[in-house]
């Protein structure tokens, strides 16, 4: 009796990705930086009107520097409780990444009245523009593209299946049937069948769930003075470093969800603003964000409506819904079942970490493949398996001993074996985000 059901969490990848082969030990991709300069800063002190570059906009700390500001830039100047505009008068050539501001409204910082926060990152520097005085030259410096450089290693897995020669002629009274199309009463055809099921769904999971290992941690792989080096970065770990997280939409949240929506959509504004975005949940918030949306039908107060959701007395009422829009968003929502069954993530349900959901851009990035030597649309996510002219190493199945086709031993056995060598891109990790 196949009382749980459909047992394989496979598939998510194969709705929000692709799969793609690979010829080399590691996949390294370039993603482009921000077009405009926002850095945040410190302040030697206000009545200098010097400054001191800390770090860009995303928090990536500002060395030797290696920053845009130059002279003759306009900028805006806020701190805490006040936003003033400044001209880029002197940027030191040290490594100290000093910056000298004069603020339009006044003479010095302090007396346009900004409060002294020396030391502190309590300051944020955007470029506006620029101001030159007539008949002098133009600029002295360039800036040059940035882009950052990530990189994944692939990820070996194994599963082995066995059964004796003797065992393979045994008729049983139990009836199988399983996901694999198993059918009859030989049993050991249930349990390879099993196997093979379990495995496909390891290969899954791993991808979300791997992480990079630090070197000296007993993982498998080289060492690299203490840099992260073995295993392979999963799709959970690469939001949890390179995207974003929320904590705000739970069970039972109801309306006062909207506000927490709304916070998400503010960061995507500050991110990609991708228009169309799948959310992927548990049973939980799958339900909060029902709740959320019916909650905003007024008309529906103290009873059912019939006639905005087209329902009417005479028909199921259908009380969940399947995407709203809000702002200049569409989000598309789906159960998860890695999420909710409970042989899987479903058992950490209790957890306060646990994970309720992942909101996932769909639609496609442009990359250039060198491999290839032109330019592709690719998904955001995914999955690149090793594969040659020879070798193909995406799904890799074969049969050893005596039994069952074989005869490549002599051991009265069939062994089973399966292999696969794979890894997950994740691009553009800033436009995703995991629902905690």
């Amino acid at each position: 009796a196949e009382i749980y059901g459909k047992r394989t969490i496979a598939g998510f990848l194969a709705q929000v990705g692709a799969e793609e082969p690979s010829a080399a030990d590691r996949v390294i991709w370039s993603e482009q930086g921000r077009l405009h300069l926002a850095y945040t800063a410190t302040c030697e002190d206000v009545s200098t009107n010097i400054f001191a570059i800390v770090n860009d906009i995303d928090g990536n700390s500002i060395a030797n520097n290696e920053h845009g500001v130059r002279v003759g830039d306009m900028v805006l100047v806020s701190s805490a409780s006040l936003t003033l505009r400044g001209y880029v008068s002197a940027v030191d050539a040290g490594a100290n990444n000093n910056v000298t501001i004069l603020p339009y409204a006044n003479d010095h910082f302090d007396n346009a009245g900004f409060g002294d926060s020396a030391g502190a990152e309590a300051y944020r520097i955007l470029v506006i523009g620029s101001e030159f005085e007539k008949g002098t030259d133009g600029r002295s410096s360039a800036n040059a593209p940035k882009f950052k450089s990530f990189s994944n290693k692939h990820l070996i897995m194994k599963d082995y299946y066995e059964v004796n020669g003797s065992d393979t002629t045994s008729i049983g009274w139990v009836e199988v049937a399983g996901e694999e199309g198993q059918s009859g009463y030989l049993w050991y055809l249930k349990a390879e069948g099993d196997t093979r099921a379990r495995f496909a769904d390891y290969l899954e999971m791993a991808m979300l769930e791997a992480e990079t290992a630090h070197a000296d941690a007993g993982a498998i792989g080289g060492t690299d003075g203490g840099a992260l080096q073995d295993g392979t970065q999963g799709l959970f770990q690469a939001i949890t470093t390179r995207g974003h997280q929320t904590s705000g939409v739970v069970a039972g949240g109801g309306a006062g969800n909207l506000a927490e929506f709304d916070a998400i959509l503010a960061i995507f504004d500050q991110q990609g603003a991708i228009e169309e975005n799948m959310l992927f949940l548990d049973r939980g918030t799958n339900l909060a964000i029902d709740d959320m949306l019916a909650s905003m039908n007024t008309h529906g107060a103290g009873g059912t409506s019939y006639g905005v959701f087209e329902n009417d007395e005479d028909m199921a009422l259908n009380l969940g819904f399947s995407g709203f829009r809000r702002g200049s968003y569409d989000f598309y929502k789906s159960d998860f079942r890695y999420l909710n069954d409970k042989g899987t993530r479903g058992a950490l349900n209790d957890t306060v970490t646990n994970i309720r959901g992942v909101i996932i851009p769909a639609g496609t990035s442009s990359v250039y493949d060198e491999m290839l030597g032109k330019n592709l649309k690719r998904p955001f996510l995914h999955v690149r398996y090793r594969k040659s002219s020879t070798e193909d190493r995406k799904m890799k199945t074969w049969i050893t001993g005596s039994v069952g086709g074989a005869s490549t031993s002599g051991k009265d056995v069939m062994e089973v074996h399966y292999l696969s060598e794979r890894c997950l891109i994740t691009q553009g990790a800033n436009n995703f985000m995991l629902m905690n």
